[in-house]
């Protein structure tokens, strides 16, 4: 795996330094108090760089509302370790209030049996990040397990099951969402639509990362996701416009919506600000379908 990031500017290898800084020193601080050997034990194998900041294909338009995230896989020695909440939460808000880092920050945790056994298998997503990623931290011997091809077959065959599943799925929150909205104005009935509509643009990256990489996060942040999945297709930018501080505005509002729109006493949505989240969803979830209906027909080729 590569290690060097001399092609890109200092500024973002001195934020890429002081990342695996804080996120190495917050991991230290989570584990001091566990009482199981493994996990008071446990260990961070690996830090990596991936998607476009590894690629050399990033974007950084800030003012425009277009800027690259950094994503970056963390490779543990216990699956226990991985949970966000009890291990990386507060590193997470670290990242994200430093003001040395200048951009948005995505991490995703898998221990290192889970990663190998994904490469064996030949998931696409983790041989991307095999072949393209660059290791900011590592500990010497844990390698990487070396990626086995995947036949086509077997890559239509998954693909196809995520597809009919998540789009099923999709439809169905799309019709939760619109029966909602259409309660009347009522607060407890748009934050529900809300919600659904949340779930739907959540179903509907889980529908493309799955059908074009075979692997989805386990976290309900759609920021990170959409990031993720936008960085795979380009396409898919056109479904949330960033043009002006609304359509920022709105986007983080139906990011919180999974969590707020049902425990919160102060989270509200209204009528106008749903009515373009839903058309945003309803646009997402066309060019979803198109994308993996796209991909498809190309895995189905190629299996034949």
């Amino acid at each position: 795996m590569k290690t060097e990031i001399d092609h890109l500017p200092e500024r973002q290898q001195r934020e890429l330094a002081r990342l695996s800084e804080i996120l190495l020193e917050e991991f230290d601080k989570a584990i001091a108090q566990a009482t199981k050997p493994h996990k008071r034990d446990g260990k961070v194998y690996k830090i990596i760089l991936f998607g476009s900041y590894a690629r050399d294909d990033w974007v950084d338009e800030p003012a425009n509302g277009y800027q690259s995230d950094f994503d970056l896989l963390i490779v543990v020695s216990h699956e226990d370790l991985t949970d966000i909440a009890d291990y990386w939460y507060v590193a997470e808000d670290r990242t994200a209030r430093d003001p040395g880092i200048a951009r948005p920050v995505n991490i995703i945790v898998h221990s290192l049996d889970e990663v190998n056994s994904a490469l064996k298998r030949g998931e696409y997503f983790w041989t991307d990040i095999a072949r393209d990623g660059i290791a900011l931290y590592e500990l010497p011997r844990h390698p990487l397990a070396a990626p086995n091809p995947l036949s086509a077959s077997d890559a239509y065959g998954m693909a196809r099951r995520y597809f009919d599943d998540q789009s099923h799925s999709l439809a169905n929150w799309m019709r939760l969402a619109e029966f909602a909205a259409q309660q009347g104005d009522d607060r407890d009935w748009r934050n529900k639509a809300a919600f659904n509509l949340h779930q739907a643009a959540e179903t509907a990256y889980a529908c493309f990362l799955l059908v074009r990489t075979l692997y989805f996060p386990r976290s309900h942040n759609i920021k990170i996701l959409r990031s993720l999945s936008e960085d795979k297709e380009p396409r898919l930018v056109e479904a949330w416009p960033r043009d002006t501080k609304l359509d920022r505005a709105r986007f983080e509002r139906l990011k919180r919506a999974y969590v707020e729109a049902r425990y919160s006493a102060s989270y509200e949505i209204s009528g106008p600000d749903l009515e373009a989240l839903a058309a945003s969803v309803a646009l997402l979830r066309e060019i979803v379908v198109a994308l993996c209906t796209e991909r498809l027909d190309e895995l189905k080729h190629a299996a034949e």
